[in-house]
């Protein structure tokens, strides 16, 4: 399921074959090649009530099965990062940067479903960290705001992806067996028909010439 779960596979083909493209031939790395939803946090053993404390604690204990989870390139760089503006004192809940995309990458936990306000949050957080933290050479920091839910129809509104924010789901229990094997087959049913395709596109183009 791992294609199924970054953002790639939610675009077009023709996005998804330029992004490739590009991976190929410049070795270039995309954030939708990088971010996944939802996150598996099945191995950090949260029981049914916990607050985001909770969740930050447990994330820094289990530091190295996270960053897997995370994906290839993360690379840990700080928890509670004290942000301060006009005196006021902000902290962010992890702080990673990513060797492949040269961003830090802003992360903010949350129990509930997404919220709008979440968005001017971690505007502000992004915005500072480019101000303070960003290095010379390296591209704009992104935002990941972690949520137990989402609300498909306030985020597309909100239009999070040009302000640098992806939001994602996280599990802290894996599915029952039967419906991990339904999403399984659901995932390669997909991957069959995007492979069917697009050699259809490429028999097309070979006839054209």
């Amino acid at each position: 399921m791992l294609y199924e779960r970054t953002a790639l596979s939610k675009k077009s083909d023709e996005l998804i074959r330029h992004e490739l493209d590009e991976l190929h031939s410049e070795d270039k790395l995309t954030p939708d090649l990088v971010f996944r939803d939802p996150y598996f946090l099945d191995f950090l053993g949260l029981k049914d009530h916990y607050l985001e404390k909770d969740l930050e604690d447990a994330i820094i204990r289990e530091l190295e099965n996270f960053i897997l989870e995370l994906g290839v390139g993360f690379s840990f760089v700080a928890r509670q990062k004290r942000i301060q503006v006009d005196n006021d004192d902000y902290y962010l809940d992890l702080l990673f940067y990513h060797r492949g995309l040269r961003r830090l990458i802003a992360i903010d936990l949350k129990l509930g479903d997404f919220q709008p306000g979440y968005k001017g949050q971690m505007e502000l957080y992004l915005r500072w960290l480019a101000k303070y933290e960003q290095n010379p050479g390296e591209e704009s920091p992104l935002g990941l705001i972690l949520c137990a839910g989402q609300k498909r129809e306030t985020m597309e509104l909100l239009e999070l992806e040009k302000s640098g924010i992806r939001v994602a789901s996280y599990w802290t229990k894996l599915l029952p067996r039967k419906q991990l094997q339904h999403k399984f087959h659901d995932a390669l049913r997909n991957a069959k028909e995007l492979m069917a395709r697009r050699n259809d596109d490429k028999e097309i183009k070979g006839l054209e010439h």
